[in-house]
């Protein structure tokens, strides 16, 4: 069995400093995907990730102290491709995959739509990375994208249905639909249909405790692999971040 974690950590030195090495060891995932590690590899101690026995690689942002992913895996990787080769996609830092025998994993950072400019920005952004995963899936048809996609899909994802911002606009929600129906499923709703399950809290008003959330981070997985997620949740008693992580454990 294979344990697969998605992880928004928002700010890896952070997460450092709030015992995450320790959280690792304990959970002992084979493989973690990181989004918004918010620093470059000379800033924290990769070499911490080597001494629990995990590979790991790193995609940050070419801004300082914005975005950024990584993976971490005890499986040794045959390949690892940095970024989509799409220049203003990689600038920002938002994609990284490791290629396994049987299958691969993708960290994959989606923007946020937090005013007019950065909207149109993700709108671009994933119609250009459709067509990318479109494209790969041809020749890795067993793959897992691990991510904040910063879209709730359904109205069971978020607290708060009624309202209308970026992360649950119907064009966005449209593109998760689009998206799982050309090939993927999302991992989560194979074992889990309850309400009220959420990976990302406002630091405001008291909304983790309120569980005020969205869910906006997913293990996508092509269809080919749905069968083989024997379990999938969300750890949402983690607390290095505003997110929380989640996970699968993956049968070969």
């Amino acid at each position: 069995m294979i344990k697969i974690f998605s992880y928004n950590i928002n700010g890896i030195r952070a997460a450092l400093r709030k015992d995450l090495l320790k959280w690792l060891q304990e959970a002992n995932p084979d493989i973690v995907c990181f989004q918004e590690i918010k620093a470059n590899t000379s800033q924290f101690e990769t070499c911490l990730f080597k001494e629990l026995g995990y590979y790991n690689y790193w995609f940050p942002a070419q801004k300082k102290g914005y975005s950024g992913v990584g993976i971490i895996t005890k499986i040794k990787p045959l390949n690892i491709k940095y970024g989509t080769g799409i220049d203003f996609m990689d600038y920002e830092g938002r994609n990284l995959r490791l290629d396994f025998k049987k299958f691969s994993v993708m960290s994959l950072y989606l923007p946020s739509g937090t005013n007019d400019d950065r909207l149109e920005f993700k709108k671009k952004y994933m119609y250009e990375f459709k067509k990318y995963i479109k494209l790969i899936n041809k020749d890795i048809p067993n793959m897992i994208v691990g991510g904040d996609f910063n879209i709730c899909h359904e109205e069971i994802d978020i607290h708060n249905p009624k309202i209308k911002v970026s992360g649950f606009l119907p064009w966005e929600r449209k593109w998760i639909d689009k998206f799982l129906k050309d090939g993927y499923v999302d991992s989560f709703r194979i074992h889990n249909k309850s309400p009220h399950k959420y990976s990302w809290w406002s630091y405001r008003a008291n909304s983790r405790a309120n569980n005020k959330g969205w869910r906006i981070d997913y293990l996508l997985a092509t269809n080919q692999l749905e069968n083989n997620i024997k379990k999938s949740y969300i750890l949402d008693d983690v607390v290095h971040s505003d997110h929380c992580p989640i996970g699968i454990n993956l049968e070969l």
